[in-house]
């Protein structure tokens, strides 16, 4: 173990996850596999090691430090690109259920490499739009916790993001910079989408500080039947008013 894993290790351990010897290897197989592949295809700006193992993987654990991951089986990563932020909590939780949907086809094949180099089970990779796959039986309104990071403005994520969360689940958008006016923008689609605030968190990446927020919304009822429209739709317009 050296000074970066050490440093990984120890962050995390403030916020009570441990992390042994082979979860710091499967993050390390990871970076290098991460690092290979970002040469054949745009997976990442940043490879520098240290600050993957900073702004990817401990901005991707992040996310258990304000949901409870002990009472999640089931997680949906929408939109996932190389992995972030699923693949980094199931090598945390390796209990957890975790699909990823993404609409590119050779990040699903990085992915399914990664997957196999990893060791990881439980782990179901999808090819797909989400407003399609959001409307299938065993897809719509199932998993207890779905999350995206970075990946739209929130009037827009919610409409691909909720209909995958089951009645009392919990979405959790990830996000950069102060989303005060997103969330003034996604009431709407909030109310439309039957997804109710519960809080947002905000803090700081260690070291450089960058700006992390972190929006918990919880699912009230069941995705109206109209929801999530079709591809396209939700990004050309969202639902504001």
């Amino acid at each position: 173990m050296d000074h970066i894993q050490k440093e990984l290790q120890e962050r995390l351990a403030k916020h009570q996850i441990e992390l042994d010897e082979k979860q710091l290897d499967q993050f390390e197989i990871y970076y290098k596999e991460l690092v290979s592949w970002n040469e054949k295809m745009n997976l990442t700006g940043i490879t520098e090691r240290e600050q993957v193992y900073t702004k990817h993987f401990y901005d991707s654990v992040s996310l258990a430090f304000y949901v409870g991951m002990d009472k999640v089986n089931t997680i949906a990563d929408i939109g996932s690109g190389a992995g972030f932020p699923g693949i980094p909590l199931k090598i945390c939780f390796p209990h957890l259920k975790l699909t990823i949907i993404d609409s590119l086809n050779k990040r699903i094949n990085f992915l399914q490499h990664l997957v196999n180099a990893l060791g990881l089970e439980g782990v179901e990779l999808i090819h797909g739009r989400a407003e399609e796959i959001g409307r299938r039986a065993g897809y719509r309104d199932h998993y207890d916790l779905v999350t995206a990071r970075a990946v739209a403005r929130l009037a827009v994520l919610n409409e691909f993001c909720l209909p995958f969360v089951r009645k009392d689940g919990i979405f959790a958008a990830m996000k950069g910079s102060d989303p005060t006016a997103e969330l003034t923008e996604a009431a709407y689609s909030l109310k439309e989408l039957k997804g109710k605030l519960i809080e947002t968190h905000a803090f700081q990446l260690p070291v450089e500080e960058s700006a992390r927020h972190m929006i918990l919304i919880r699912k009230t009822a069941n995705t109206p039947k109209m929801y999530p429209r079709k591809p396209g739709t939700p990004l050309k317009t969202p639902l504001v008013k």
